[in-house]
């Protein structure tokens, strides 16, 4: 009996969603350390107007393209983190697992699980990411 109780409690604790780890990035990430700066000349939505994605604890936000993530649980023998997103571009909304990696104190590699269907989509939602000091989200 006491297995039972114990198994459904682990099931609840496992469907319940986990918005954000302990300790997940904090701040504003660019896809290079020059975007940050151009990011302070200009404004942040001047950036992602051009094109370029920003990472955030709450997801990756481009000017037609988002992904939430909606469940993020630590790595406990590294830095990382597994992220549970969910994707949409006009007309098209999907799943992604995807890795965070700390490498350093300002730099996050993402790998994304999904995979890429064309050559020309570049790398999808994997890349490295730089925090941008002093910026926020608009």
């Amino acid at each position: 009996m006491a297995l039972g109780r114990s198994l459904c409690v682990s099931m609840f604790v496992a469907a319940s969603p986990a918005l954000a780890a302990d300790d997940f990035i904090e701040g504003v990430y660019l896809q290079s350390e020059e975007l940050c700066t151009q990011a302070k000349k200009d404004t942040l939505q001047t950036l992602i107007d051009a094109g370029n994605i920003v990472l955030s604890k709450n997801g990756l936000q481009g000017v037609e393209y988002n992904c939430e993530f909606v469940q993020v649980s630590k790595a406990t023998r590294s830095p990382s983190w597994a992220v549970t997103a969910i994707c949409q571009e006009p007309g098209y909304v999907f799943p992604d697992v995807l890795s965070v990696t700390q490498m350093n104190p300002t730099q996050v590699d993402l790998v994304s699980a999904r995979p890429i269907d064309d050559e020309s989509e570049a790398s999808g939602n994997s890349g490295s990411y730089y925090l941008c000091a002093g910026i926020a989200l608009p």
